[in-house]
């Protein structure tokens, strides 16, 4: 129970840290629903500077035990939740400070609340990782968007490395390169009903010919890749991080 304190605090204070502010900014959409929504102005919002780690995903699980992926119901989960960990309660090979994976939208989601936020909206995420190292909008900078593909067409390792690669202009780390991340809205650029429901329909084929940019691939890829889950799903390379609303005085 000692080394389970050490851990509770350890992870309090990586949570400590301050979000980033996000936007206020433009969000144009790869499927708009509509000519008038083409351009979505997105609200400013706080945003984990991170994805959630091992560690501070094994903080939560202890404090709210109905997660533990010993008793966590399944129809929260699938059957490979956590599985990359050794034990409930055991980190094992998963480095404490690398981004926790398999984990399902409604554990990510059980996960923001039980913090004071929410899983970010598609179109909040998509400003946020718009941005390269230097402009805030690199989403016509063809050498960056090559940068983001070729990441994509890597195999995620066995043991994921640590967060905290190089900020971007809005000061947010590992939007690219280390994980694919959870949003509140995961399906909702394909998906004509909610996900959840397994008759949705899914992703097809003649979708790419109604994008706002069929040039885009990274943004297709990921658009594609939220639309195969259900809320269930976990992956070996499926993380996510927190938003927050902006508090106005």
């Amino acid at each position: 129970m000692k080394a389970l304190a050490i851990i509770v605090l350890a992870a309090a204070g990586v949570a400590a840290a301050e979000p980033a502010r996000i936007g206020p900014g433009t969000y144009r959409p790869m499927f708009p629903a509509a000519p008038s929504e083409r351009e979505v102005a997105v609200k400013a919002f706080r945003l984990d500077r991170t994805p959630v780690t091992n560690v501070e995903y094994l903080a939560f699980v202890i404090a709210n035990p109905t997660w533990r992926r010993d008793r966590v119901k399944p129809l929260l989960v699938d059957e490979h939740y956590l599985a990359h960990w050794a034990g409930p309660l055991d980190l094992g090979a998963a480095r404490p400070s690398g981004p926790v994976v398999r984990v399902s939208w409604f554990a990510a989601r059980a996960f923001c609340a039980a913090r004071g936020g929410r899983l970010p909206l598609e179109r909040e995420w998509e400003l946020a990782a718009a941005a390269s190292e230097r402009v805030r909008d690199a989403s016509r900078d063809p050498g960056f968007q090559e940068r983001v593909l070729r990441w994509y067409a890597k195999l995620a390792p066995a043991v994921l490395p640590d967060v905290g690669g190089a900020p971007n202009a809005w000061g947010v780390r590992d939007l690219h390169g280390l994980v694919w991340e959870w949003v509140e809205d995961f399906s909702a650029s394909l998906v004509a009903t909610d996900s959840r429901d397994p008759t949705a329909q899914m992703f097809c084929g003649g979708a790419g010919a109604s994008a706002r940019d069929p040039a885009a691939y990274a943004t297709f890829m990921r658009i594609a890749f939220r639309s195969s889950l259900d809320a269930r799903a976990t992956t070996t390379a499926l993380g996510f991080r927190c938003a927050y609303d902006e508090v106005t005085p």
